[in-house]
């Protein structure tokens, strides 16, 4: 794992950390003419989306951006991680990228709900360019909470995505699954204060997945990880 810190900036981070992203799918679309960037919400993302966004360098109209996972509530929701994909990433050069979200109706991510999930994530590569995680301060990424109702499916099964509930994520959740995230090309974990960075810590000491599921990603030696962190 390697932690990158850009000095005390939250607004350095945001540009430095987009000025990487945006060479990666330049990398992507030089190899295979297109691009697909996987984006976690939260309150943390939003700068960080702003300053991707202006990067008109990047051929839009070739980039599908999906999220890493969803609560599933609908995008008039103000818990709804589409809505602040669309307010803060999908505007000015990045409005041409296509958005696959991962809410696909109804009042639970019931099974054939989840079905439609699946059918829409159809349209990206098995292999996403570029990951981005989020990490909350009980350790939990994407919706791999403590105490999930499916968390070992979540860590396991190929999906690309499934329903979770846990007592600490509100409402019910849909994720992409952590196989189908270790296969991106590129994979990072955006984190911000001295809280998850000591959260962080945590999880690279000595314990169980189950109690603090980040571990699952930190431990893994299939793709390497690089955290993105500043106070």
């Amino acid at each position: 794992m390697l932690l990158r810190r850009d000095q005390t900036d939250r607004d350095r981070l945001a540009f430095a950390f987009a000025d990487q992203v945006a060479a990666d799918l330049g990398a992507a679309m030089a190899t295979r003419g297109a691009a697909s960037l996987a984006v976690s919400g939260g309150s943390t993302p939003a700068k960080f989306f702003s300053a991707l966004a202006a990067h008109d360098e990047i051929d839009w109209k070739r980039v599908v951006v999906t999220l890493v996972d969803e609560r599933w509530v609908d995008e008039g929701s103000g818990r709804s991680n589409a809505a602040l994909v669309r307010a803060h990433l999908l505007q000015g050069p990045a409005a041409a990228a296509r958005f696959v979200p991962l809410y696909s109706g109804g009042e639970m991510p019931a099974a054939d709900r989840i079905a439609e999930t699946n059918r829409r994530l159809s349209v990206l590569p098995e292999t996403l360019d570029v990951v981005v995680l989020g990490m909350g301060n009980d350790g939990h990424t994407a919706s791999f909470f403590p105490g999930g109702d499916t968390l070992e499916t979540a860590l396991s099964d190929p999906g690309p995505a499934l329903a979770l509930a846990a007592p600490g994520a509100g409402e019910p959740r849909v994720t992409l699954t952590l196989p189908r995230l270790l296969m991106a090309v590129s994979l990072y974990v955006h984190i911000e204060g001295a809280e998850k960075l000591a959260t962080l810590e945590r999880a690279l000491g000595d314990g169980s997945i189950a109690d603090m599921p980040i571990r699952a990603v930190l431990r893994q030696t299939e793709t390497p990880v690089t955290v993105y962190w500043c106070p």
